[in-house]
């Protein structure tokens, strides 16, 4: 079985790793914050939520898959040798925590002020086709075990799921000028734990002599470059485009709500997701 060659890179890596699970973890944090303080998810783009929980369940499913199976660690060193396996205690904690908070994020939704938001029907069809392909797979996988291909499956559909997902928000900044809202806090954490999850990558590979780890676990690699990419701009959205012209607290107004990007929305009812 694998193990590491050096203590020292062996260390670096649980300390990149668990620095990344408290980035992305307190990431979630100050939207919660903002939407408790001002009591209303106005902003918040809901597509933004249904697609992140899409997203963050298929991600706790191949990571505790991964983490906890000996069957699928059995299968990995057949298809990639005798390396180590390329999830760490940590991705399965940050999954876990990202799961329950973006629940509670979306009970939030419930709960607060919303205005005319709502999910849209693109949002919704995307999410029901992920679910529906996801059982296709379970099916499919079912009779063989090939339980590696099938939590590959789920990886693959989180990294999908990290690019659709960051979209809606992005083009609802940049259509209503404004990040009012929407918290810059947990971009800058995200920011913080996407560097770090691909430097952890990169020291277990300098450790194994071996890229093995990246191709191993792409979605690990593509979330990563996804996470900077977007947090990037999001950064530039709010500090370079659309600076301090987030009405410096005022209330964003009716008049400020933004439909969902991912298409055309229903006329504003009540119920919302």
């Amino acid at each position: 079985m694998a193990s590491w060659n050096s203590v020292y890179w062996e260390i670096v890596y649980n300390v990149f790793g668990w620095i990344a699970f408290f980035s992305w973890s307190f990431s979630f944090y100050p939207q919660v914050i903002l939407n408790y303080r001002r009591k209303s998810v106005v902003g918040l783009n809901f597509d933004f939520l249904m697609l992140n929980m899409t997203k963050h369940s298929s991600y706790l499913i191949y990571n505790a898959a991964m983490y906890f199976s000996p069957e699928i660690q059995r299968q990995y060193h057949e298809k990639y040798g005798d390396e180590l396996i390329p999830v760490a205690l940590n991705d399965v904690c940050f999954s876990i925590h990202a799961v329950a908070l973006t629940a509670f994020t979306l009970f939030q939704v419930f709960i607060y002020e919303r205005g005319t938001q709502k999910v849209s029907k693109v949002g919704t069809g995307i999410t029901a086709i992920v679910w529906a392909t996801a059982l296709v797979c379970v099916i499919v996988a079912w009779p063989n075990h090939s339980w590696l291909w099938l939590i590959s499956v789920f990886n693959t559909i989180q990294v999908v799921m990290t690019a659709i997902k960051y979209i809606p928000q992005a083009v609802m900044n940049f259509s209503r000028k404004s990040t009012v809202g929407w918290s810059i806090g947990n971009i800058i954490l995200d920011l913080l734990g996407g560097v770090l999850n691909f430097g952890q990558m990169g020291v277990q590979s300098i450790d194994q002599n071996s890229f093995v780890n990246f191709y191993g676990n792409i979605g690990k690699t593509l979330l990563s470059l996804e996470t900077v990419f977007f947090d990037l701009l999001f950064v530039v959205q709010h500090y370079v485009l659309y600076p301090e012209r987030r009405d410096k607290g005022k209330a964003v107004t009716a008049a400020e709500q933004a439909e969902p990007f991912l298409g055309p929305s229903d006329k504003p009812e009540s119920a919302q997701v």
